[in-house]
This record gives structure tokens, C-alpha cells and sequence, in this order.
């Protein structure tokens, strides 16, 4: 396995983790304010090394150990990470498994790089999250703090507040998926729980809808939550990877 740090031309610095293997590669994609040490992000690393497949996990600017402050970044910006590590660190067609955030960037990079693209997993993806979620959701007095101040704190059930910026929001605007057509020539899995308190299944519901392919599938799992780490949310993280090879 390699550990080391990717430049990018931006000149941010990106921790990864990567297993030589046999393509097409996987590559993991984390959620927001999430590392690439996380449960899922483990847990398909072994299964990789385990089935000799080529496997990437990286932190994107402001996360982990990568380079940056986490609220100076935003949605474009961790696009231009993602691009730069599957890029400039990969082989080949890769398949993106994209967990929350990582599930809206992986339809950008399939958008951006379809030659790169092998196939496709979302794991409780979140789409469009900083205008139809959060922004969608603010009050007025919110919403006027974050014009004036630049900023507001949300609670998290994680850890320590979010800070949203107001640059998150307006950003976020620049990279929406769910407004204009959105087609997808590989295989997609999608999952989603029913228990999730952060995507509600609406969202994975419309995410089905506004996709354009010849196989995509939605996975509905009736309980689990949006961290879909348990053994079970695992296995079938792996079976969905698995199921998007076999047809690879």
C-alpha cells in the first residue's frame, strides 16, 4: 500500500492511502466534513486488498490530513480535489463510490471525466444538499446572518458544529446536478436508508428519477441510517461494488 501526499495545481496537498491492484479500480469518495479513515472507507479497503483490486481513499482540502481549513473550501473546490486524485492517481476506468457529499462530487467527476468513469455507487448520496437542503431549510434571520456575517453554525450529530459559509452556498449553486440532464452510460447502484435523518429517501427517490441510463438501481434499506455502516450496510456497500465489476 502507498500513504503519501498529491499535489494539486491548485498547490493543495491531498493525504491518500493507495493498493496496486487490478482494474477497473475503486475509488472512495467520503462525505462532508468526513476523512478517509472512516468505517466505509476501511471497509473496502479490505475488501480490495483482499480481492486484489486496485483501491484510492483520499482527504479532500479541509479534511483529514490534506492541506487547508475546512471552512475555506466548498463544493468546487473538492470537486477539483476529487479530479486531480482520480487523475493523477489512478489507472485506468475506475468505479466512485460516493458517500453523502461524495455521492454529488461522483456524479460531477461522471460529468467531467465519463472516460474515467467504470461504473457507479452512491451510498445515502446528497445531491445539490447546500441549496436544497441547507439553504432550502434556513430561516430568515439564518439566512440574513450568512449575508451579513459570512457565515452560521449549525448542530451537528457528529462532533462539533458545522460552520456554513456563505461562500458554501453560493458555490454550491455553480455545481448543481439535479437541474439539467444527467445522463450515465455505466452502471449504477444506488443505497439509501430509511432511518436517515441527514438525505431523506425523497432525495434518493428523485436522484433514480433524474438519472438517464440503462441500469441504475435504488436500494432502499428499511432502518439504517446515514453513517449505513453496520455489518449489514456494509456487506452490502461491498456487493453493490461488486455487482458494478461483474458488468465493468
Amino acid at each position: 500500500m502507498t500513504d503519501g501526499v498529491f499535489e494539486t495545481v491548485q498547490g493543495r496537498r491531498l493525504a491518500y492511502n493507495r493498493i496496486a491492484g487490478t482494474g477497473p479500480g475503486v475509488v472512495f469518495l467520503g462525505g462532508f466534513k468526513s476523512d478517509k479513515e472512516g468505517t466505509k472507507a476501511l471497509h473496502l479497503e479490505a475488501w480490495a486488498r483482499s480481492a486484489g483490486r486496485a483501491f484510492l481513499r483520499f482527504d479532500y482540502s479541509g479534511h483529514g490530513t490534506s492541506s487547508g481549513e475546512f471552512t475555506e473550501g466548498a463544493i468546487g473546490d473538492w470537486a477539483e480535489d476529487a479530479s486531480a486524485a482520480i487523475l493523477g492517481l489512478t489507472e485506468g476506468p475506475q468505479v466512485l463510490v460516493g458517500s453523502s457529499m461524495g455521492g454529488w462530487l461522483s456524479l460531477l467527476m461522471a460529468k467531467r471525466h465519463p472516460e474515467k468513469l467504470a461504473g457507479l455507487v452512491t451510498i445515502a448520496a446528497a445531491p445539490d444538499f447546500t441549496e436544497d437542503s441547507m439553504w432550502a431549510g434556513f430561516s430568515d434571520a439564518q439566512k440574513a446572518k450568512l449575508d451579513e456575517v459570512g457565515q452560521i453554525a449549525l448542530p451537528s450529530d457528529y462532533g462539533e458544529p458545522y460552520i456554513i459559509t456563505k461562500r458554501l452556498i453560493e458555490d454550491g449553486r455553480r455545481h448543481l446536478v439535479l437541474r439539467d440532464p444527467l445522463a450515465v452510460s455505466v452502471p449504477v447502484r444506488m443505497l439509501q436508508g430509511t432511518a436517515d435523518m441527514d438525505v431523506e429517501m425523497s432525495v434518493a427517490l428523485r436522484l433514480l428519477e433524474h438519472l438517464e441510463g440503462s441500469d441504475i438501481r435504488l436500494n432502499l434499506v428499511k432502518g439504517a441510517d446515514h453513517r449505513f455502516s453496520d455489518d449489514p450496510c456494509l456487506a452490502l456497500i461491498t456487493r453493490a461494488v461488486e455487482d458494478v465489476l461483474a458488468d465493468a
